[in-house]
């Protein structure tokens, strides 16, 4: 089968298309013929072993035999199942994603239990694919780390990205009132997912406005920790998700440290995480684009063999939703 590998640190261009043995199927698990993927921040970071922080899991001067894998969401069909595997059966269409990696290849061997759901029939593999890291960060941002409750205002900054598209549409079916702050090129995609008002922001700096919202969920991360409290209610909360693609050593976890000191001093609160990967924010998300209360936006597609240029392209930051892999 082909999958993607890679064997040195770098730029896209050490990115390979490889034929591998196809994965062997133990009694509990599930091969899954994988029809799309989709790409994240998180494979660039180990593509190039920045921030540095990654090398102590992926290998400090090139990646691991174990760590030469890339992609952590997919969807595709049930190609076979293990002797014990009640829930699957061959030709089921399914969505998931592997917190290990490995999902940027023709097939992938994946545990029952683990982070894979039947595919809703209302969207295609291309966009399943396109929800599970994405969408998970912004369920946990919101409704784990943020406690978004009807009513409240929230904001999003970096709201015409991967997580972005995600985390305004889910706030507002959460029942919030959402303001989104995006480039002029994408105001109107940001409205027609929901959002109540759209700032652009080479227009309007959202920190002088002086509008106070009860969250903010800053995915962009591109203003200081003074001018993110500006927009904050007194008991308001920041989120800050990821941050912007600079630095060698604990960019984009940097800002953490400035969070951590501050908080004790201040009435908001604070908080910097890292999504992860489970089967029953999974679930959340696959009822809400059942009801059609989510639907995910995609902004290119690319064929297996051309994952540089769509790991280039993400890298970018210019990117309206997620970038896809057909497969």
């Amino acid at each position: 089968m082909k999958a993607i590998r890679y064997y040195r640190y770098g730029p896209p261009d050490v990115l390979e298309l490889r034929d591998i043995d196809r994965p062997a199927v133990g009694d509990d698990e599930v091969l899954v013929r994988v029809r799309a993927a989709s790409v994240n921040p998180l494979d660039w970071h180990f593509m190039r072993g920045t921030p540095y922080l990654v090398r102590a899991i992926a290998g400090l001067s090139r990646p691991k035999a174990s760590a030469t894998r890339l992609g952590a969401d997919m969807a595709g069909s049930v190609e076979a199942v293990g002797k014990n595997v009640t829930e699957f059966r061959p030709g089921d269409e399914v969505f998931g994603g592997l917190e290990d990696r490995g999902t940027l290849a023709e097939y992938i061997s994946i545990r029952q239990d683990a982070v894979l759901l039947k595919k809703p029939a209302n969207i295609t593999f291309e966009q399943a694919a396109s929800v599970p890291v994405a969408g998970c960060t912004a369920v946990q941002a919101l409704r784990d780390k943020g406690r978004v409750r009807p009513g409240q205002k929230v904001l999003v900054n970096g709201a015409s990205g991967g997580v972005g598209t995600f985390t305004v549409q889910l706030a507002k079916a959460f029942g919030a009132e959402v303001t989104g702050v995006c480039s002029t090129k994408n105001v109107e995609i940001v409205a027609s997912i929901g959002a109540d008002q759209v700032i652009d922001y080479t227009q309007e700096d959202f920190t002088r406005a002086g509008r106070r919202y009860d969250l903010l969920v800053d995915i962009a991360g591109n203003r200081t920790l003074a001018e993110t409290r500006r927009v904050l209610v007194p008991t308001g909360v920041l989120v800050a998700v990821g941050g912007p693609n600079k630095g060698r050593w604990l960019e984009p976890l940097g800002r953490s440290v400035g969070m951590v000191l501050l908080s004790p001093a201040v009435s908001q609160r604070m908080t910097f995480f890292l999504a992860h990967l489970n089967r029953a924010d999974l679930a959340v998300l696959r009822e809400l684009l059942e009801a059609g209360k989510v639907r995910p936006v995609i902004d290119r597609t690319y064929p297996l063999g051309e994952c540089a240029e769509a790991i280039g392209y993400l890298e970018q930051g210019h990117a309206v939703g997620k970038v896809a892999i057909t497969v």
